[in-house]
C-alpha cells in the first residue's frame, strides 16, 4: 500500500478538491462533500464534549442515511472507534451489546443501559457555535470499526478490526473498481459488514453514494436509472428479486449504466448468477466471500465463475486452507472446515470482545465447510452448524434453498433440520410465499435434487425470513415456524 491517510483526513481532502460535488443522497436529500466535512467536524467536537475520547468504542445505532455517515466520520476524526449496532434490536440484545462495549457515548440507540453512558438520540444536532474546521492534528483510530455479530452461538460479540483508522483509498478503489466521480447504490443495512465496508470504500474513493433506507426492488431500479448508478453491491435475495422484476417487465427499467456488480453474504443460486451474467456481462459481475473478522476475502468474476461454476474464487487478500476433523490439511477436492488467516506481514485481523477465537495453529475457523480445487478456487458447502444429517446422509440447506429459489412463487426460503426418531433429523423448509401445494413443490424439487434432500414438510409465511443483508438465524426461524416435533 502507498501512503496511509487518516480516514477523517481523506474526507477533508475530497472536500477541498471538489467541495460542491455530491457525497451522499438519501431519502430525497443530498449532502455535498464540503457539507459532510463540516458536519462531521462539528459533530466530532460535540462528541468529545460528551465524553468520547481517542480509542473509545462509541456505539452507533442509526438507520441508513446521511446521519449515519456523518456520525462515523466524526468518530474517525476524533480518533474513536465506531461500534456498529442495528437500531432495531430488541432491548435485551441491545443491552448485552452495550454491556460488552461499555461506550461513553451511544448514538441513536434506545435508552442506554450502560452506567455513565451519554445517549444522543437520532436527529441530534450539535451546537451550531462549534467550529466546523478540521480537527488538527489529524487523529488515527486504533481500529477503524467494531461491528456486532451474533454468530452461530446466538450470543452477541464485538469484532474489533485489527486495521487502524487510516487508508490508502487508491488500494481499495483499484481492487474493487471504485473511482472518483462514480455513482454507487447502497442497498444493505449499514450496521452489517459488507454494506458498511463497500460504501465507505466507495465514499473514500470519491464515489457519490445513493443510499436506500432499506431495500426495495422497484426503488432500487428507479434509483439506478435516475442517477445512472455504475457500482452496486447486492445479496442473492436482492439479485433474484431484481432479476424477476426485469423478466416480468421488460423495457420498464434501465440498468445499462451498471459497470460493476458485487455480491456476497450468502450462497448465490446458479440460476441467479447466470441471469446476472446475462444482464451485465460476465466481466462486470463479481462475487466475494469473507468474514466480518477480515482475515481473508476471496473474489471471482463471472468469467472465472463460468470456468469454475459454484466457486467463490481465490483470495484477494489473506490465505485459506481446508482442515479435516484431526486438524490435518486436506488435499484438493476433499471437504472439510474452512480456515483463514491474514497474510505474512499483515496486521492481526481482529480482536473479539465477548467470545474466544476458534484457532488451530494461527488459522481461524470461519464455521463453514468447503473444499479447494487444484487451482486454489474455493467452494462453500454450508455452515457447519447448519448441516443436516438425515438418515446418515449430509444435506446442505444452501443447496436445497437454491433449488427452491428457482420456483417462481418462492420469494425466499430457510431449510432447517428437525429431530426425527427414525432419521435423526428430517429436512423441513420454511418458505416466504403464498401456500404452494406440497406435491407441486416436491415434483419441482425432484427434477433438481436427490430424493433424500427434498424436504419432508413445508411451512409458508408472509413474513421476511432474512434481513436486508441476506442473513438469517436458523434458530430463530425454527422457534417461530417449525411444526411440533414428531416422535
Amino acid at each position: 500500500m502507498a501512503e496511509a491517510v487518516p480516514l477523517g483526513q481523506v474526507l477533508t481532502r475530497l472536500a477541498r478538491a471538489d467541495p460542491g460535488r455530491p457525497a451522499i443522497t438519501s431519502a430525497g436529500q443530498t449532502i455535498t462533500r464540503a457539507e459532510l466535512e463540516a458536519r462531521a467536524n462539528r459533530l466530532a467536537r460535540a462528541y468529545e464534549a460528551h465524553g468520547a475520547r481517542p480509542g473509545d468504542l462509541v456505539t452507533v445505532a442509526l438507520p441508513n442515511g446521511i446521519e449515519f455517515y456523518a456520525a462515523v466520520f466524526a468518530l474517525w476524526k476524533l480518533g474513536a472507534i465506531p461500534q456498529l449496532m442495528s437500531p432495531a434490536l430488541p432491548a435485551r440484545e441491545r443491552d448485552e451489546i452495550l454491556a460488552l462495549a461499555a461506550p461513553p457515548l451511544v448514538i441513536g440507540a434506545g435508552p442506554a443501559a450502560v452506567s455513565g453512558a451519554v445517549r444522543l438520540p437520532p436527529g441530534y444536532l450539535p451546537d451550531p457555535g462549534l467550529s466546523d474546521a478540521p480537527i488538527e492534528p489529524a487523529r488515527v483510530s486504533p481500529s477503524w470499526k467494531a461491528p456486532t455479530s451474533g454468530g452461530s452461538t446466538g450470543r452477541p460479540k464485538l469484532i474489533v478490526s485489527g486495521l487502524r483508522g487510516e487508508i490508502d483509498p487508491g488500494y481499495y478503489g483499484e481492487a474493487l473498481g471504485q473511482r472518483d466521480g462514480g455513482v454507487q447504490l447502497v442497498c444493505g443495512p449499514l450496521y452489517h459488514n459488507a454494506p458498511f465496508n463497500f460504501s465507505m470504500y466507495g465514499l473514500l474513493s470519491g464515489q457519490h453514494l445513493i443510499v436506500l433506507p432499506r431495500f426495495d426492488t422497484i426503488a432500487a431500479l428507479d434509483l439506478i436509472k435516475t442517477f445512472r448508478v455504475d457500482w452496486i453491491s447486492l445479496v442473492p435475495t436482492m439479485m433474484s428479486r431484481i432479476a424477476r422484476e426485469l423478466e416480468l417487465n421488460p423495457g420498464r427499467h434501465d440498468i445499462s449504466s451498471l459497470r460493476a456488480v458485487w455480491h456476497g453474504a450468502a450462497p448465490c443460486p446458479a440460476w441467479v448468477k447466470r441471469a446476472w451474467i446475462s444482464l451485465v456481462g460476465a466481466r462486470n459481475l463479481h462475487e466475494m466471500y469473507g468474514t466480518t473478522e477480515g482475515q481473508m476475502m476471496t473474489h471471482i468474476d463471472g468469467i472465472d465463475w463460468l470456468a469454475h461454476p459454484g466457486s467463490v474464487g481465490r483470495p484477494l487478500w489473506g490465505e485459506v486452507k481446508i482442515l479435516g476433523p484431526d486438524a490435518t490439511e486436506l488435499p484438493p477436492g476433499a471437504e472439510g472446515g474452512i480456515y483463514t488467516r491474514t497474510g505474512d506481514g499483515q496486521p492481526p485481523g481482529y480482536q473479539y470482545i465477548g467470545a474466544e477465537a476458534r484457532q488451530i495453529g494461527g488459522w481461524d475457523s470461519v464455521g463453514d465447510l468447503g473444499w479447494l480445487d487444484p487451482q486454489g478456487y474455493l467452494y462453500i458447502s454450508d455452515r457447519r452448524t447448519d448441516l443436516i444429517i438425515s438418515g446418515g446422509a449430509n444435506v446442505y440447506p444452501a443447496e436445497v434453498e437454491a433449488a427452491l429459489s428457482e420456483h417462481p412463487g418462492v420469494a425466499s426460503s430457510v431449510v432447517i433440520g428437525l429431530s426425527d426418531s427414525d432419521l435423526g433429523q428430517r429436512v423441513h423448509a420454511v418458505i416466504e410465499a403464498a401456500a404452494i401445494p406440497d406435491d407441486e413443490l416436491r415434483a419441482f424439487l425432484a427434477e433438481r435434487l436427490a430424493r433424500y434432500k427434498i424436504p419432508r414438510g413445508f411451512t409458508f409465511t408472509g413474513e421476511p425470513l432474512r434481513d436486508d443483508a441476506g442473513k438469517v438465524r436458523r434458530s430463530d426461524v425454527r422457534a417461530r415456524f417449525a411444526p411440533p416435533l414428531s416422535g
